[in-house]
């Protein structure tokens, strides 16, 4: 596509599952997908194992999904979100395998679904046991790159949004000061794992879509919910591996040193990672018991784990793996309605930088593909068939800096140690002060303001909710969602709440 024709397209910045997905869903309007790395890589989507949940079996509906969906988000799941995302996932399942998505399947032909927790019913499609993401990105890359109205543009980094006169969003600037116009914006970021030492995800899901959002203005939602993995495989790697939930699906159980079982393998999410969390701080050692569950099946049926535990000398049909809880999935984000829309003219957002009211405190296991594709349909049902806005000039932006590599580390740092799996009024603060005085020394980059929103939210909710613990406030209050504006330099957060 002419680059003079940019301006009269849809910009979606990000190429993991949501944005590839959306962008192939708005045929035949335009569009251009901006990926700061080749496609595939730099993308928490191809990383997942698990798969993606929707009630496809028989004896399963949408309806036993969207309680379950409720029931693990702690008081804060928006029902009418959380109806429609398991509604509308089967349909997506199905375009899926229609891109050549090759979901496990039973010797009768049917969907294998397995069970993750705190899941009712088995209800999530794999690939290879452990391949899902890497099985749908591989399809969705094909077809992205075959498609005509695609117009894809790698090794390129938004680093802020574009405003006209009227504060309505009018594309992005990138790294090397180049500017990309467009009638409408539709940010697909991913996540906030690289502010953290320990973590799953790319290094460089630092929060940048949601950072850029709220310098331009968008309510940020529930920004202090980050999921923490329970099963990291503790091997000493910058990204950790992940021994996905689906081997205690199977069977797999987690013990410490002694042998001893000390939680509930199939809890939620939250509530492992905290006992996890609370034994190592003992000194007594986690780990991930699959010998018996798996055993010899181990290299065909999961063997993304047990690659990554061989590369570390370790054999997990022998012994048992080492594991610590990792940052691994941010429930908050832009805020948005059922439609993807922020509260800022002409942006949208999608996947995991987003805040849609599916999964409240705590994301309920594999809901968050299916969350990506839902609301990448929707969007795209939204603007596919609407006339090009087309963009007044952008107002004059400067970009943000950079964090280089010591100040990032040493925000990873003091993340790691106080907005963990277990916080306190104490450490939040702390934190806090420390950021906004890597700020004054170096600038508000993106990675800064994405970790201000993060504590200001986490020091704003005293009480204990799903992945938000405070040991000072360790009960539940009234439920009510947190919104976070951020007011520009070297200023903290605003901070309301919503019940």
């Amino acid at each position: 596509m002419p680059r003079k024709d940019r301006s009269a397209s849809i910009l979606i910045i990000g190429a993991g599952l949501a944005g590839l997905f959306l962008a192939l869903k708005l045929a035949p309007r335009r569009c251009v997908v901006l990926s700061q790395a080749p496609l595939g890589e730099a993308s928490s989507s191809a990383w997942a194992q698990g798969g993606l949940a929707a009630a496809l079996a028989p004896g399963d509906e949408p309806k036993l999904h969207a309680q379950d969906t409720i029931a693990a988000g702690a008081g804060l799941v928006d029902p009418a979100v959380a109806s429609l995302i398991a509604r509308e996932g089967p349909d997506r399942v199905r375009d899926l395998i229609a891109l050549g998505v090759p979901f496990d399947r039973t010797s009768d032909g049917a969907l294998a679904q397995s069970l993750e927790a705190a899941h009712s019913r088995p209800r999530v499609v794999r690939v290879s046991g452990d391949l899902a993401g890497k099985a749908i990105m591989d399809a969705l890359i094909a077809a992205t790159r075959a498609a005509e109205h695609i117009d894809i543009i790698e090794h390129k980094r938004a680093r802020a949004l574009l405003r006209d006169a009227n504060g309505r969003v009018c594309g992005a600037l990138c790294d090397d000061e180049e500017t990309y116009p467009a009638s409408e914006v539709i940010l697909a970021t991913g996540g906030v794992g690289g502010l953290y030492a320990v973590t799953t995800n790319p290094i460089e899901a630092q929060g940048q879509g949601f950072a850029m959002a709220a310098r331009a203005g968008a309510l940020i939602a529930d920004a202090e919910f980050v999921q923490f993995h329970p099963t990291a495989i503790d091997i000493g790697r910058d990204p950790a591996p992940l021994a996905t939930e689906a081997l205690r699906g199977e069977g797999a159980h987690i013990i410490n040193a002694n042998g001893d079982s000390f939680v509930s393998d199939l809890a939620p999410r939250d509530v492992v990672a905290r006992a996890i969390h609370l034994e190592r701080q003992a000194g007594r050692g986690t780990f991930l018991d699959a010998r018996k569950a798996v055993g010899a099946k181990f290299p065909a049926h999961f063997p993304t784990v047990f690659a990554a535990c061989m590369s570390a000398g370790l054999d997990p049909r022998e012994t048992p793996i080492p594991i610590a809880p990792a940052a691994h999935y941010h429930m908050g984000g832009v805020a948005t309605d059922i439609w993807g829309r922020s509260s800022v003219e002409g942006l949208w957002a999608v996947g995991e930088c987003t805040s849609t009211g599916a999964h409240g405190a705590n994301r309920l296991a594999s809901n968050s593909l299916l969350e990506a594709v839902v609301f990448a349909h929707r969007i795209a049902a939204r603007l596919r068939d609407d006339a090009a806005h087309l963009p007044l000039p952008p107002e004059p932006t400067a970009a943000p800096p950079t964090l280089a590599d010591g100040p990032r580390a040493e925000l990873r740092r003091l993340m790691e140690a106080d907005a963990n799996v277990v916080r306190d009024g104490a450490g939040l603060k702390r934190a806090l002060a420390h950021v906004h005085a890597l700020g004054e020394s170096h600038g508000q980059a993106n990675a800064l303001v994405a970790s201000e929103l993060i504590l200001s939210a986490a020091l704003a909710r005293t009480e204990s909710r799903g992945a938000h613990f405070r040991s000072d406030y360790p009960d539940v209050a009234t439920p009510q969602r947190t919104f976070v504006t951020w007011r520009g330099v070297s200023s903290t957060a605003d901070v309301a709440a919503a019940s």
